[in-house]
């Protein structure tokens, strides 16, 4: 992949700032385009603090040949919804970790995308955009270099990266729409659970009931920030915890996991420039839970 810049006014003195100001190359990916040589001035390998005039074209070459030596290829079933030479995105099923762990070493979804990788000759590391919970189904993007996981993880923290969830809720909310702004802690003496808390980070959701059952809400959300459990922490924090969620809430007749997928994602593609919405459909075990109730 190439990103290329014609010098056409005196904005900048070297390809340094160009770099920066340009492309928002991070001061780690600069450190790694210098040391292997990946930097030109018009097509002849320069120097980050090399001066620039009007005409130049200044360009970098991210085609690092990488491997995730931690990850073990495994072959697994992967959904995907879109790839490019840029970007994977896959619909995660349920009860499949996102990566690897002590207890998910050999079958967690980084896994599948590492042998899918192998399989079409692709030396790049597995880089994760976003995370979905075990037992959460749906979007997730992986990028296929740093440059575009760092474009796409800048784009989250400056609210541009959108994340849209649907649910089922137990009970019926009073509000049919409405914000749950309330900050989200590691609960004490636990590895996995939350809690809300005073001394917790921000966490913002937004909600938006779709369609009431008999004692159940088939909810949108949408997050303005990305806390670990945040859906299920401040829907168990309003009183109607996430239908089947054991950890805030309790098991259900209807589903044997956390009734909540990632629906969608918009985002703005980092090279095409372009608006992104990528769907993934509700799965089986939850559409069967709506016909049941």
């Amino acid at each position: 992949m190439e990103l290329s810049y014609l010098v056409n006014n005196n904005k900048y003195k070297t390809i340094r700032e160009i770099l920066k100001q340009e492309f928002e190359i991070s001061d780690r990916l600069l450190l790694h385009l210098k040391k292997e040589q990946k930097i030109f001035l018009n097509n002849q390998k320069s120097y980050s603090h090399a001066l620039v005039k009007n005409g130049d074209i200044i360009s970098v070459l991210i085609d690092f040949e990488e491997e995730s030596t931690n990850i073990v290829p495994k072959k697994i079933k992967i959904n995907i919804l879109f790839e490019d030479e840029y970007l994977l995105i896959v619909n995660k099923q349920s009860n499949i970790a996102v990566h690897p762990s002590h207890t998910h070493y050999s079958n967690s979804l980084s896994n599948g995308v590492k042998y899918y990788f192998n399989s079409i000759n692709l030396k790049k590391k597995i880089r994760i955009v976003n995370r979905l919970d075990k037992d959460t189904s749906g979007l997730v993007i992986f990028a296929k270099n740093e440059y575009i996981q760092e474009c796409l993880i800048k784009q989250m923290k400056n609210k541009i990266f959108k994340k849209e969830y649907i649910g089922i809720v137990d009970g019926i909310l009073t509000k049919k729409y409405g914000t749950i702004s309330a900050p989200i802690a590691r609960k004490d003496n636990s590895i996995i659970e939350r809690c809300i808390s005073p001394n917790g980070v921000s966490a913002i959701t937004h909600y938006k009931i779709l369609k009431e059952y008999n004692n159940y809400s088939l909810v949108q959300f949408t997050l303005e920030t990305g806390r670990t459990h945040q859906i299920r922490v401040h829907s168990a924090y309003i009183g109607h915890p996430i239908s089947g969620d054991t950890l805030y809430g309790t098991s259900s007749t209807y589903i044997s996991r956390q009734a909540l997928h990632c629906n969608r994602l918009f985002f703005i593609h980092p090279i095409l420039r372009k608006k992104m919405s990528i769907a993934a459909p509700l799965p089986q075990d939850i559409c069967a839970f709506i016909n049941s109730i």
